[in-house]
């Protein structure tokens, strides 16, 4: 198949990037702009061995499943590929996508994938943005596989407050120009309590007539922001917001990592509780705790005889988990800063923990805490997954039950593969739509061991 060839073909599939997945000659062909159903004619754009990639000319026939004005930005920003599908379809979609992996790449056989949780509104969900800034004072986000800033006044998967923010830094800049040279602003929301924290960036700290800024972006929100940064500084308001869901309490600051979707989250913790089956006087793993949001959850059942062991890189998360252990009254936790695939095999024994002394000399350092075993293990990773050394610690670790919570259905598969050759077994998948209308899906899993 050759570049500028014109084609017709049907599209049977989605990938994740929300392109469309038709054949022609036999042959995989990608096509941009268009839904799962859809028959079009299509130019190829690029053409390799064993697939092409195309642009859509003509929508033919246009699928069952197409909506029209999900969004008018929806075209450029390529934020929400799948927004011009009906929501149902949507589901479907990503639940096909999460059995497909774990069969070709986890190599199971019929997995046991439960029915994904949707939204019953899925809209205005986000409880974060990060918006972009362009040379005339657009405020937005980037343009599909470009750095073009498209000015957004609206997005339908943002909170209205957050786009209230947006909006007042944009009015700023029409009145007062850049001079500070902001090139984007990250806004973090709590539904629970309704606080609000913004984050400039800036090639300046010093951002001129900050006091009109600060009050252009509350009167955008209607909220009086609890927190404001330029850059790493403080410059407005204290240094976290508060949250709360299913009767904990949580403080978010700046760097810490949060699920976006708070409705969603609740759903998905809740399901990863029930697979762990924790019971009192359990020694149970938080690995990639964050603030320590599912290990809280499960410390609840633990109790004081227990332990929940939470192991998170980004240093302020360890300590807002802290924070949030104190706040609810729980005092099973406890908490590491570092990578998970060196304090683990650490703290279980496997393999010394390094570190430099006084003298920049690489020596054998105590690890914080010592555990021979652990009951459950919840595994929380990136999209880019666990690495080997990881898995291999929590399977020497040998807890009964391993609840990995991902992302990325192909990591997600992989690792699974990973854990059935250390002797765990594959239980059901559990997908839940986090991120409606992209090309994002969360899973839980269970895993037993054999």
């Amino acid at each position: 198949m050759e570049k500028g060839k014109v084609v017709k073909l049907h599209i049977e599939d989605m990938s994740s990037e929300g392109s469309g997945i038709g054949r022609s000659d036999g042959q995989v062909v990608f096509v941009e702009n268009c839904v799962k159903g859809d028959t079009v004619k299509a130019r190829i754009t690029k053409a390799k061995k064993n697939y092409a990639l195309a642009e859509c000319l003509e929508i033919v026939e246009p699928s069952g499943s197409r909506i029209h004005g999900f969004c008018p930005y929806a075209k450029e920003c390529g934020g929400c590929p799948l927004g011009d599908m009906e929501y149902e379809a949507q589901l479907e979609i990503k639940e096909g996508w999460v059995r497909d992996k774990l069969e070709r790449i986890g190599g199971l056989q019929a997995p046991v994938v439960r029915p994904i949780i949707g939204m019953e509104e899925p809209f205005r969900y986000r409880n974060k943005a990060e918006f972009k800034v362009g040379p005339m004072g657009e405020v937005g986000f980037f343009a599909r596989k470009s750095h073009r800033v498209i000015d957004c006044p609206d997005c339908r998967i943002q909170r209205q407050e957050i786009m209230g923010v947006a909006d007042g830094l944009r009015q700023y800049l029409a009145e007062f120009g850049n001079g500070a040279g902001i090139k984007g602003m990250t806004v973090k929301m709590s539904f629970g309590t309704g606080e609000m924290m913004a984050i400039l960036e800036a090639r300046s700290d010093d951002v001129p007539y900050l006091e009109e800024l600060c009050g252009y972006m509350n009167e955008g929100s209607g909220y009086n922001l609890e927190s404001i940064f330029i850059n790493e500084e403080l410059v407005a308001g204290r240094s976290v917001i508060s949250d709360e869901m299913e009767g904990l309490k949580f403080e978010i600051s700046r760097d810490s990592f949060y699920q976006v979707n708070p409705a969603q989250t609740a759903k998905l913790y809740g399901k990863a509780v029930e697979y762990a089956d924790v019971k009192e006087g359990h020694t149970v793993l938080d690995l990639y705790c964050g603030v320590g949001t599912i290990g809280l959850f499960a410390a609840r059942t633990v109790g004081n005889d227990g332990l929940v062991l939470g192991i998170e890189t980004v240093k302020q998360a360890v300590l807002d988990a802290n924070r949030n252990s104190v706040i609810n009254g729980i005092v099973c936790t406890r908490y590491i800063q570092g990578k998970a695939e060196e304090e683990l095999p650490a703290v279980l024994g496997i393999r010394p923990k390094m570190g430099y002394d006084g003298e920049n000399r690489l020596v054998e350092k105590e690890p914080v805490i010592r555990i021979s075993h652990a009951d459950v293990a919840f595994v929380d990773p990136p999209r880019a997954g666990c690495e080997e050394t990881l898995l291999e610690a929590v399977a020497e670790a040998g807890p009964d039950r391993i609840v990995y919570v991902s992302c990325d259905p192909a990591t997600l598969a992989r690792d699974v593969k990973y854990l059935e050759e250390r002797g765990y077994c594959f239980v059901e998948a559990q997908p839940v739509d986090m991120f409606c209308h992209t090309g994002h899906v969360e899973t839980v899993v269970l895993m037993t061991r054999v």
